[in-house]
């Protein structure tokens, strides 16, 4: 980690809680985060932890003992696990991982799991709980049944600056079928880095209900820079900002280029 970002950013302390989204009750398609999972995440004895052994930086799926409930499944990305990257500072992903959790839910988009920041066996960094996939639901199903889930995802990167939406980050949940997306620790660089697999938008008019959420964020510029300045530099908030005034002035999907904004590996 540059020793202007860590000066500018020193260490956050753990995180157990989700903010309040800032879109009305009635305009959220899903409901919050379950307070009662998040403090799993965080207090939960890891019982078991075993490296997950693919993916570019050391990952591990945990078992979480719980008095009197069964156990809870969840990934831990530890800080110490980050294999060091020439563009975004070392030391960082985690932050920009629990970050995005906390843009979801000012939004009022819930399709990122719970996450918490705590401390494991290989040190601080995020706990998520486990969403096991539906294998059976492919591609073209999502595209076809789950439109709107992949406009609000679509538009979340464009908004996050996500590097790395690959196929394998967005998909339906065995359990409650439901869309959801994981693995964002690429995200909120200053400079523009989308990298993202979902092109099914580009040149349409975003949706009236999602530009109405963005005006919220729009709208109580404090309250998000209050959520994200413990694990964001300054500058990736105002870029943020400028982003957010951009898609609402805009109010279409950009044209994505197909040299620039495919993700490494897709």
């Amino acid at each position: 980690m540059s020793d202007v970002w860590r000066q500018d950013n020193p260490a956050p302390a753990p995180r157990t809680s989700a903010p309040t989204s800032l879109v009305p009750p009635d305009a959220r398609d899903r409901p919050a985060p379950d307070p009662a999972t998040l403090a799993a995440l965080a207090t939960g004895r890891i019982a078991d932890c075993k490296l997950v052994p693919w993916g570019s930086n050391y990952t591990f799926a945990v078992a979480l003992d719980l008095p009197g409930a069964d156990p809870l499944t969840a990934i831990y990305k530890p800080e110490r696990g980050e294999v060091p990257l020439w563009d975004f500072d070392s030391g960082t992903l985690y932050r920009r991982e629990y970050a995005s959790f906390l843009l979801s839910c000012l939004l009022g988009w819930h399709f990122i799991p719970p996450t918490v920041i705590r401390d494991g066996p290989h040190g601080v960094g995020t706990v998520q709980l486990y969403v096991e996939p539906d294998e059976s639901v492919h591609d073209r199903t999502v595209r076809r049944e789950y439109r709107r889930d992949l406009e609000r995802i679509a538009l979340f990167d464009l908004l996050a600056n996500n590097a790395d939406r690959k196929a394998s980050h967005c998909f339906v949940g065995r359990a409650d079928r439901r869309v959801w997306g994981i693995d964002h620790g690429l995200t909120f660089h200053v400079q523009p880095k989308l990298r993202t697999v979902i092109w099914d938008f580009c040149g349409e008019p975003i949706d009236v209900d999602l530009l109405a959420a963005l005006g919220a964020l729009a709208a109580d510029k404090p309250a998000v820079r209050a959520a994200l300045r413990p694990f964001l530099a300054r500058q990736e908030i105002d870029m943020l900002f400028a982003r957010l005034a951009n898609l609402l002035d805009g109010q279409i999907f950009p044209m994505l280029n197909p040299r620039r904004n495919v993700p490494y590996g897709w």
